[in-house]
């Protein structure tokens, strides 16, 4: 759930025209009580839009702010809607693709007030499959997954799975195709990601061991690429025979 917390009457009118923009959003005005709401929102895991002061929000904030892991994205807008601000979990919440989104959305600038904005992106694919899943079925999944990335085969570092795939043969040969180094990991090293996954099945875990192989591999290739902070920019999607997810993260 998106919660849209305005101030003043301008805000309000602009929370009226994030609400229409928005699916699953509530527009909530001069909450009360508001540090009680507003707190109630943040543990529940709700993202939020605020349309005030950041001041006030860190200070609404403060108390129950625990993790970036964790915590829920946090945008702050002014009431003209000329400025989005990604204000928490900024990479491992997703705020700075929403708040990109959202400005987008508004016509808006967006405001990036981390280093990584001034950093260059490394992408990964990680992918999982079936047993001698046919080369068409990887390929086009891929294809879909960088579509909807935005993103190029060439602007992709390496193809990532778990070590149960390290001798599936069309993944090697997507690979080679699109001349990306293969790498594996085990399960051990897979499940040190697992608080960034999207999603967790418990199928997959009962078989591998791990919650979720596209996501994890794509998550701990990059991490271990450029020694920084991985996140997901394209959580897990899939066709009857393979999943696949791309990560990111930033070096200098």
């Amino acid at each position: 759930m998106i919660r849209i917390i305005a101030l003043t009457d301008a805000g309000q009118a602009l929370g009226k025209r994030l609400e229409a923009l928005l699916s699953d959003s509530q527009m909530h005005f001069k909450p009360k009580p508001f540090a009680e709401t507003v707190q109630a929102f943040f543990g529940n895991g709700d993202s939020l839009i605020f349309i005030c002061a950041t001041g006030i929000v860190m200070r609404t904030l403060a108390p129950v702010i625990e993790s970036k892991l964790q915590d829920p994205p946090v945008l702050v807008l002014d009431e003209l809607g000329r400025f989005v601000i990604p204000l928490l979990s900024g990479h491992e919440g997703g705020a700075n693709q929403w708040g990109s989104e959202v400005a987008e959305a508004l016509n808006a600038e967006l405001v990036m007030t981390t280093a990584n904005a001034y950093l260059n992106p490394v992408y990964t694919l990680g992918m999982g499959c079936e047993r001698n899943c046919p080369l068409e079925y990887l390929e086009s999944l891929m294809l879909e997954a960088l579509a909807q990335a935005d993103l190029k085969p060439e602007q992709i570092a390496g193809l990532y799975s778990i070590d149960l795939k390290a001798d599936e043969t069309h993944l090697i040969e997507l690979a080679e195709k699109y001349q990306w180094p293969f790498i594996t990991y085990d399960a051990e090293a897979l499940k040190t990601v697992e608080p960034l996954l999207s999603t967790r099945s418990e199928y997959v875990f009962k078989t591998v061991g791990v919650y979720g192989v596209a996501e994890s591999a794509a998550l701990v290739g990059v991490q271990n690429m450029t020694q920084t902070s991985p996140e997901l920019c394209l959580n897990k999607i899939k066709n009857p025979k393979a999943t696949c997810a791309v990560a990111r993260a930033y070096q200098s």
